[in-house]
C-alpha cells in the first residue's frame, strides 16, 4: 500500500486592497452625518444642578428657550435676555415663535410640543416668570427645566 500525502498551496494573506476604500467611506459618511452644533449660545449658561432628573423620549418635541445674561453686553446690555433658536427675543414675541415651532412639527405631535428653559442660575425669577406667563398664553403647557445632573449626595 502507497501512501498518499497531501500538498495544499493555500495562502493565509488577507487581500487588503479594499480596505482603504472602505475606510474613506466611512470617514465621509460620519463627516456628512454629524451635527456640531444646531444653535449658537448669545446668552451666558451655567445652568443649575438638580436633584431628581427624567431623561426625554422624543427630543424632536421640544424647542430649546435659553435666559440668560447677554455675551456681548456692549451691543445687547447687561439685563438677562430670551433666546430661542438663534435670535434673541422681547417677551412679547415668545406666543409667536412657540406658533412658528409648533406649526413645523407634524400635526399629530402639535398638542406634544414640549418647551425646555435652560436658564442661568443667576437670572432672577422675573424674567422667568414673564416667559411662563408667555408660555401659557400660547397654549404651551409642556415646560420642563433643563440642568446638568445630580447634586453629589442625593
Amino acid at each position: 500500500m502507497a501512501k498518499f500525502s497531501k500538498k495544499t498551496k493555500t495562502s493565509e494573506n488577507i487581500p487588503t486592497s479594499a480596505l482603504p476604500d472602505i475606510i474613506f467611506m466611512l470617514l465621509f459618511f460620519f463627516m456628512v452625518t454629524t451635527v456640531l452644533r444646531e444653535q449658537e449660545i448669545l446668552v451666558e449658561q451655567k445652568i443649575p444642578q438638580a436633584t431628581q432628573l427624567q431623561k426625554l423620549q422624543k427630543k424632536t418635541l421640544i424647542s430649546y428657550v435659553y435666559i440668560g445674561k447677554p455675551k456681548n453686553t456692549a451691543l445687547y446690555g447687561s439685563e438677562p435676555r430670551v433666546q430661542a433658536n438663534d435670535a434673541l427675543l422681547n417677551t412679547a414675541d415668545i406666543v409667536q415663535w412657540v406658533n412658528r415651532e409648533r406649526d413645523a412639527l407634524p400635526e399629530a405631535d402639535r398638542p406634544m410640543i414640549t418647551i425646555s428653559m435652560k436658564v442661568d442660575r443667576d437670572v432672577k425669577m422675573g424674567p422667568i416668570s414673564d416667559v411662563q406667563t408667555e408660555l401659557r398664553d400660547a397654549d404651551a403647557r409642556r415646560v420642563l427645566y433643563a440642568s446638568v445632573g445630580k447634586v453629589a449626595g442625593n
